[in-house]
């Protein structure tokens, strides 16, 4: 039989095997060039959308090739549930990983050996043992398939370092057919992939990234619990949900909350046991109406089809974890939601994590990119949709028509002249300095790094009255997004002019941004009073009380009010956010630089032992 005949008679088997076993009548998108290259024994790279339909790609191949399909997953919980579901199937599948006890394992392995199983799903630390690769060895192979491959990547949003060493796959196993697959990457990370990987000679397919069926939301700063309950019991009543925070905290105390008005919603986060998450994420998945409130620990490779929203209430990490993460929903196909509010502390407390990093400088300064183009995405006045796909080389060419954006333009003003001024301090300061440096400027302030540069001088030196320093950023963030400004990365994102920049500065083209709400005077401290006291976890209140006593004794000492050191919101702060080092310190409300420099080891030295003191216990 000819090769070709080979290849024809193994899509014909996975045609059969298609409706027989998975139930569906056809093929989507390039799944059917994708099945057809592996079973033919080629390579393959495969960026497909969270619920396009990734898994088949090789549990197909897996199903018609001899031999049992090996498949490397960062997550046992991923395993699991995709092993139950094959199960339930009647595929042979089965996983080892460290959840196995001694004899489990010994079966499995012997199961393997004999070719009683059909997929086995292995987690990258086991593969990499030697015993592991010498009993893979041993056995008849159909593929490998590395799903959720941007792992692999530093450039990407969830590098794991066991990633970079599968190579050996190819190494080892040099006539076995591999297939990668994710669907969160952008160009960088994808060549990143290609190259840890060796998959220079595979065939690489990429599907649209568009989700159609969702629609994408990003609510006023601020809207906060509020008006995630308002969007929960507005258009998802009754319905299940991933609702995504920043810490764990915040995830405790949002589900109780929610319990409190009425909605079923559990927490998921790290500081829970093993038994007690699995629990958790046994009701996500097997009741109705379960809202998820989790943090990042949650949700990668969770195969449940119905969750109609997924709502972040923290600002992620970039725009690949954003988009992986509300692709959690309507993988079913369903309309389905991804809501979103957030603080500029959410913005802040991003780039300090960015700053304080022991990565190579190389890296942080594509974390920043990736965080700005995020933030850029939060501030948009066009379509939200064409920007997402445009990230990742897909241009729309027309509005979606599914975004708030689309279905509510949001109420832009002519900052024209304003746009004038921050190109034109641009052009006078030398194009060699980033934004913070600029809105200084701008604004007339005297620092020691504007004197000494002798911006004081220059003709844009103290215009900028009709903005505070948070318009300002919002403008030069703005300018970004719509091309006239470009970011050089070389010069640790200093901004440049381009050409676009031209037409606005010499009144050629009008410059329009969305309008910023001007808050109330005195809010902010509203807002920082009620945060303060709301009712600290277990844990948080511990560490609330370690800190009004060294806060007493303090007083003491000094003969001072309590309070005159830090206000009780401060402690709150601090207990909530558990800071790890002084510049993370200087991020929260009510510490300055002379408070910083009096108390800020002293109030890290009691975060580290409380720490030290959880983590015995």
């Amino acid at each position: 039989m000819t090769q070709g005949a080979q290849d024809s008679g193994g899509m014909d088997k996975a045609r059969a095997l298609l409706k027989s076993v998975f139930g569906h009548e056809d093929f989507r998108g390039p799944q059917e060039e994708i099945v057809a290259t592996v079973i033919a024994g080629g390579d393959a790279f495969a960026l497909m959308p969270t619920g396009g339909g990734k898994s088949l790609c090789y549990q197909l191949p897996a199903l018609v090739r001899p031999g049992t399909g090996i498949v490397i997953s960062p997550l046992i919980a991923l395993m699991e549930d995709q092993v139950l579901a094959l199960s339930e199937l009647g595929v042979r599948a089965a996983v080892l990983n460290s959840t196995l006890g001694f004899e489990d394992m010994r079966k499995t392995e012997w199961q393997l050996r004999s070719g009683e199983i059909d997929l086995l799903y292995v987690a990258p630390e086991r593969l990499l043992q030697e015993r592991t690769l010498q009993l893979l060895e041993a056995c008849k192979i159909a593929l490998f398939a590395i799903d959720e491959a941007h792992c692999v990547s530093q450039w990407g949003h969830d590098f794991r370092p066991e990633y970079t060493q599968l190579r050996i796959l190819h190494e080892r196993f040099a006539h076995v057919p591999r297939i990668a697959l994710t669907a969160t990457a952008d160009a960088r990370t994808r060549a990143e992939i290609v190259r840890q990987l060796a998959l220079e000679e595979a065939r690489t397919f990429t599907a649209s990234f568009d989700r159609p069926n969702i629609r994408y939301a990003i609510a006023p700063e601020g809207a906060g619990r509020t008006g995630l309950l308002r969007f929960i019991e507005t258009r998802h009543n009754g319905e299940s949900g991933i609702v995504y925070c920043l810490s764990r905290k915040q995830a405790e105390e949002t589900a109780a909350w929610l319990r409190e008005k009425g909605i079923d919603a559990l927490a998921y986060h790290a500081g829970l046991s093993g038994a007690e998450r699995a629990r958790r994420q046994r009701r996500f998945l097997r009741e109705e109406g379960v809202v998820m409130v989790a943090t990042i620990a949650f949700g990668m490779g969770v195969d449940k089809p119905d969750v109609r929203f997924v709502a972040h209430l923290s600002l992620p990490r970039s725009i690949e974890a954003y988009y992986q993460e509300t692709g959690r929903a309507g993988r079913d196909g369903a309309p389905a939601d991804a809501w979103m509010t957030f603080s500029m502390r959410d913005v802040v407390l991003q780039r300090r994590f960015i700053d304080e990093s022991p990565a190579p400088d190389e890296h942080k300064r594509i974390q920043r990119a990736k965080l700005e183009a995020l933030v850029a995405l939060t501030e948009a006045t066009t379509c939200r949709r064409q920007i997402l796909l445009d990230y990742f080389g897909e241009p729309l060419e027309e509005p979606c028509g599914n975004c708030d954006t689309c279905l509510e333009p949001p109420q832009v003003e002519d900052m024209t002249v304003a746009a004038q001024k921050a190109l034109s301090c641009v052009y006078r300061t030398g194009q060699r300095y980033g934004a913070a440096h600029l809105v200084d400027v701008l604004l007339g302030k005297e620092t020691e790094k504007v004197m000494r540069a002798g911006h004081d001088s220059v003709s844009t030196f103290g215009i900028g009255d009709e903005l505070n320093a948070s318009g300002w950023r919002a403008l030069f963030r703005q300018l970004v997004i719509g091309g006239a400004l470009d970011v050089d990365e070389e010069r640790f994102g200093a901004l440049r002019l381009t050409e676009k920049s031209r037409a606005i500065l010499r009144g050629e083209e009008p410059f329009h941004m969305r309008k910023q709400p001007k808050r109330p005077r005195g809010k902010r401290g509203v807002v920082r009073k009620s945060r303060a006291g709301e009712e600290l976890s277990s844990p948080g209140r511990r560490l609330f009380e370690a800190l009004r006593a060294w806060r007493m004794e303090e007083a003491r000492e000094q003969n001072k009010p309590p309070y005159v050191i830090f206000h009780d919101a401060t402690l709150r702060d601090i207990a909530s956010l558990r800071p790890r080092t002084l510049q993370a310190l200087s991020t929260i409300n009510g510490i300055g630089e002379a408070k910083l420099e009096h108390y800020g080891k002293a109030v890290l030295a009691i975060v580290a032992a409380d720490r030290s003191d959880a983590d015995q216990a």
